[in-house]
C-alpha cells in the first residue's frame, strides 16, 4: 500500500473532521468550549468515549500484550466495570449537584484553597503524560507508514498532528469533540472487527471455529492466583476498580464529556452504557491478540524475542495490518489509527485547557475577549507540553499500556486519596499540608515497591495506585484538624 495513498486516506479523514467541526461550532457561546452548552444527547457521549478510551493504547498494545500476558488484562477490565458503578452512583451526583464545570472544584469546598490547586496540578501532569503517551503510539505508526517515504522527520509529524487537532477544536471545544470521538470510536471498532475477519478467513476458520481457536489456545489464560506476580487477580482486579474510579471519574477530561449531558439521569444512562460496551470491546481485542499470533505462526513470521518474551509487541499488529493482511484491512487499520490518534490528544487538549484556565487562571470572570485570548494561548502550551513529553519518551519500547498505568498509579494515586476521604469522611484537614503529602506520598509508594520487590519477590504492579492512595489518606489523618478542642477553648 503506497504511502500516498495513506496520505490521502488522513487528509480525507481530517476533511470530514473540520466539517463536523464547522456545523457543531455554529451559535457557540464563551462557555461551548468547557461546557458544550450542556446538550448532548448522552448516546453519542457514550460511544464517543469509547475510542477516547480505547485510544490508540488499547488499538495496539492490547492486542500485543496478549503474547506476554495471556489474557490476565481482562481481570483488570472486570474491575474496571465495578469502578465505573461507584462513578455513575457516587460521583456524578456530587458533579451535578454542584454544578462544576472543573471537577476539581469540589476540592476547595472540601477542604481549601490549596487542596484544590494541589488536585488540579496532579490532574494536569497526569493527563499531559497520559495524552502523550497515547499519542505517541499513533504518532510512530503514522511515522513508519506515511511520512518516513516523504522524509518527514518525526518530530514533525507530531507538529503536524497536534496543529490538525488545534483547527478544529479550537473554536468550540467539548462541544465538537463530543461528536468526533463518535466518528473515530466507530472507525476504532471497525478496524479491529474487520482485521478479525481477515485473519479468519486467512487461516480458513468459520465464526465457531474462530471463538473456539481463541478460547482453547494455551494464551486463554484469564485468572492469575500468583501472589508474587504483578498480574495476580486480586492486584489487577483491585487496580481495575481504583484506576477506572481515577482515570475516568476523577479526570476532567472524561467527566467534562459526561457533564455536557442534559441532566445527571441520562449522564448516569451515558457511563453506564459506556462500561458495558467497553468491557465488550476490550475482550474483542485480547481475542484479535491472539488471531494475530496464530497468523505470524502459520504463516511463518518472524517476531522479536528476547529472554523467552515477545519484545516490541505494539509493532505486531501494525506489521500484520499493512504488509500482510490487504488493501481493506490495512486501509481501516490507518483510518483506524488515525481516528486514534486524535481522538487521543483533541479531548485531553481541551480537558487541560479547561482545568488550567479555570482552576488557576479564573477565566469565569474575564471579559469574553480575554477568555478567547487566554484559552488560545493555554491550548498552544499544553499542546507544546504534549509534544516534549512525546520527545522525550520516542525511543521507548514495549506496550504503552502497562507504561500509562504505572506512570498513573503515582499521578493519580493522591487525588484518588483525596476524594475517597472527602467523600467518606467528615474530618478537615490542614489544608497547607496537602501539596507536601501529595508529593510525598508517590515517592514513598516507588520505594515500598522497589523494596518489596527485592526483598519478597513481590511487585504491586498496578496496585500502586492502591499504596499511593491508602498512603495519601493516612498522611490526612495524620494532618486533620482539631476542630472540636479549637471550639472549646474559643468557647472559654
Amino acid at each position: 500500500m503506497s504511502a500516498t495513498l495513506i496520505l490521502l486516506i488522513v487528509a480525507s479523514y481530517f476533511g470530514v473532521l473540520l466539517l463536523i467541526s464547522h456545523f457543531v461550532s455554529k451559535n457557540t457561546s464563551d462557555e461551548s468550549f468547557y461546557t458544550g452548552d450542556r446538550k448532548s444527547p448522552w448516546q453519542v457521549v457514550a460511544f464517543g468515549m469509547i475510542g477516547a478510551v480505547l485510544s490508540g493504547v488499547t488499538f495496539v498494545s492490547i492486542p500485543g500484550m496478549v503474547g506476554n500476558n495471556y489474557f490476565y488484562y481482562l481481570q483488570f477490565v472486570f474491575g474496571n466495570v465495578v469502578g465505573y458503578v461507584f462513578i455513575t452512583y457516587v460521583l456524578l451526583p456530587i458533579y451535578y449537584d454542584l454544578k462544576l464545570i472543573s471537577i476539581y472544584t469540589y476540592l476547595e469546598s472540601r477542604f481549601g484553597i490549596k487542596t484544590y490547586k494541589t488536585g488540579s496540578l496532579f490532574f494536569l501532569i497526569s493527563q499531559s503524560f497520559g495524552a502523550a503517551l497515547r499519542l505517541l503510539l499513533a504518532a510512530k505508526i503514522l511515522q513508519y507508514a506515511v511520512f518516513d517515504a516523504f522524509h518527514i522527520p518525526f518530530f514533525l509529524t507530531v507538529i503536524i498532528i497536534l496543529a490538525l487537532i488545534w483547527l478544529y477544536t479550537n473554536k468550540s471545544g467539548i462541544k465538537t469533540i463530543v461528536w468526533t470521538d463518535m466518528l473515530q470510536t466507530f472507525f476504532l471498532i471497525s478496524a479491529a472487527i474487520i482485521s478479525i475477519y481477515v485473519v479468519k478467513s486467512s487461516l480458513g476458520l468459520s465464526f465457531s471455529e474462530t471463538i473456539t481457536s481463541v478460547t482453547e489456545h494455551e494464551y486463554f489464560k484469564v485468572f492469575n492466583w500468583d501472589m508474587h506476580s504483578g498480574s495476580n487477580f486480586f492486584k489487577q482486579f483491585i487496580s481495575g476498580v481504583l484506576i477506572a474510579i481515577a482515570m475516568i471519574g476523577l479526570d476532567q477530561n472524561m467527566m467534562q464529556k459526561t457533564l455536557t449531558c442534559k441532566n445527571k439521569k441520562e449522564a448516569q444512562q451515558n457511563i453506564l452504557t459506556f462500561s458495558l460496551i467497553l468491557a465488550v470491546t476490550q475482550f474483542l481485542f485480547l481475542g484479535l491478540g491472539v488471531m494475530l499470533y496464530l497468523y505470524a505462526e502459520k504463516f511463518g513470521i518472524q517476531l522479536d524475542v528476547e529472554n523467552g518474551k515477545f519484545i516490541n509487541t505494539d509493532n505486531l499488529f501494525p506489521m500484520l495490518s499493512l504488509n500482510h493482511f490487504g488493501t481493506i484491512a490495512s486501509i481501516s487499520f490507518i483510518l483506524g489509527i488515525t481516528a486514534a490518534s486524535f481522538s487521543s490528544a483533541d479531548s485531553a487538549l481541551t480537558a487541560l485547557t479547561t482545568s488550567f484556565t479555570h482552576d488557576f487562571l479564573d477565566i469565569q470572570h474575564k471579559t469574553s475577549k480575554e477568555k478567547k485570548k487566554l484559552k488560545n494561548y493555554v491550548l498552544f502550551g499544553f499542546s507544546a507540553v504534549i509534544f516534549t513529553i512525546i520527545m522525550l519518551f520516542s525511543h521507548s519500547k514495549g506496550d504503552v499500556i502497562s507504561t500509562i498505568f504505572k506512570v498513573a498509579g503515582y499521578t493519580y494515586g493522591p487525588l484518588l486519596g483525596l476524594y475517597m476521604f472527602g467523600i467518606f469522611t467528615k474530618i478537615k484537614i490542614k489544608d497547607w499540608a496537602v501539596p507536601f503529602i501529595c508529593i510525598l506520598t508517590p515517592i514513598a509508594t516507588y520505594a515500598l515497591n522497589y523494596y518489596f520487590i527485592v526483598w519478597f519477590k513481590f511487585d504491586f504492579g498496578f496496585m500502586n495506585i492502591f499504596v499511593n492512595a491508602l498512603l495519601t489518606v493516612l498522611c490526612l489523618i495524620l494532618f486533620k484538624r482539631r476542630t472540636l478542642v479549637l471550639d472549646n477553648a474559643t468557647a472559654e
